[in-house]
C-alpha cells in the first residue's frame, strides 16, 4: 500500500479522530517515561504524548507519513525521534516502558502470522514489567458498520468518497478511497486509495498475547472500562511484560 498522496490528506481526513481520548487514556493507564508510538503517522498523538509528559519515540512504515511528522515536531520545537520502521520487525530503538498502538494501525496486519511477530517485537522492545497499550476494530464494526457502507466528505480543499467492501478473508474490509484536492491553480485533482484491514475475535489476540510473554490485564472498549460486547466497535488491550 502506497501512503505517497495519503500522507498529504491523512490530517484532513481524520480531523475528527479522537485524539484526547486516545491521550486521555494513556494518562490513566501508564506513567510518564520513555514511550513507543508504534504505527505513528503523521505525528497527531505523537505530539500530544509529549505535551502530556512523556518521552517518545515514533515508529512508522511510510517515510510520506514520517515527514509530515517531522515537520509538525520541528514547527513546535519538540525532541521526538522518529524512525521508519516495520512493527514486526523493530531493531535498534532500545527498550521503553510503554508501547502503544493506536488508531487501530493493527489493523493493517494482513495475516495471523503478521500479528504474532508484532507482539514479540513488542516485547522485546520493553523493559520488565513495560506496558503493552493497543486498539483494533471489533468483528462487528468490520462485519457490520463498514461493509458495504459508503462515506463522503465535501470540503473547500478536499473532498473525499470512500466505499468499503468486504474482503478476501474472514473479518476484513476494503477501503476504497477517491479523493479531490484542490490544486494552487484552483482545479481539483483526483487520485484513489485502496486500504485493506483485518481484524480477530479478542480470545486470539489474547492468545498470542499470552505466547509472547505478555500478561493480560484488561480488554475493554470503545473508550470506556467496560468489557466488550457484542456491539461493541473498539476494543483496548492493556499487557504488560511478565519477565
Amino acid at each position: 500500500m502506497s501512503y505517497n498522496r495519503f500522507a498529504s490528506v491523512y490530517d484532513s481526513l481524520m480531523k475528527d479522530a479522537p485524539y484526547e481520548e486516545w491521550t486521555a487514556m494513556l494518562c490513566s493507564e501508564a506513567q510518564a517515561g520513555r514511550l513507543l508510538d508504534i504505527g505513528c503517522g503523521t505525528g497527531e498523538l505523537a505530539v500530544r504524548f509529549v505535551q502530556a509528559g512523556f518521552d517518545v519515540t515514533g515508529i512508522d512504515l511510510s517515510d510520506d507519513m514520517l515527514a509530515i511528522a517531522r515537520e509538525k515536531v520541528d514547527e513546535q520545537k519538540l525532541s521526538i525521534p522518529l524512525y521508519q520502521q516495520d512493527m514486526r520487525e523493530l531493531d535498534g530503538i532500545g527498550l521503553f516502558q510503554t508501547a502503544v498502538i493506536f488508531c487501530d494501525s493493527l489493523n493493517y496486519l494482513e495475516t495471523e502470522d503478521d500479528v504474532k511477530k508484532t507482539f514479540q517485537s513488542v516485547y522485546n522492545h520493553l523493559e520488565k514489567d513495560g506496558l503493552f497499550l493497543f486498539d483494533v476494530h471489533s468483528t462487528h464494526k468490520i462485519n457490520h458498520v463498514f461493509q458495504s457502507q459508503t462515506f463522503a466528505d465535501a470540503a473547500e480543499d478536499i473532498s473525499f468518497i470512500w466505499n468499503a467492501f468486504p474482503g478476501e478473508v474472514a473479518n476484513s474490509i476494503e477501503h476504497e478511497l477517491t479523493f479531490f484536492v484542490r490544486a494552487e491553480n484552483g482545479i481539483y485533482e483526483r487520485f484513489d486509495e485502496l486500504h485493506q484491514q483485518r481484524t480477530f475475535p479478542p480470545d486470539l489476540y489474547k492468545k498470542w498475547l499470552d505466547e509472547a510473554g505478555f500478561t493480560i490485564e484488561a480488554v475493554t472498549a470503545d473508550f470506556t472500562n467496560d468489557a466488550p460486547t457484542s456491539e461493541s466497535e473498539r476494543i483496548f488491550f492493556k499487557a504488560k511484560k511478565s519477565s
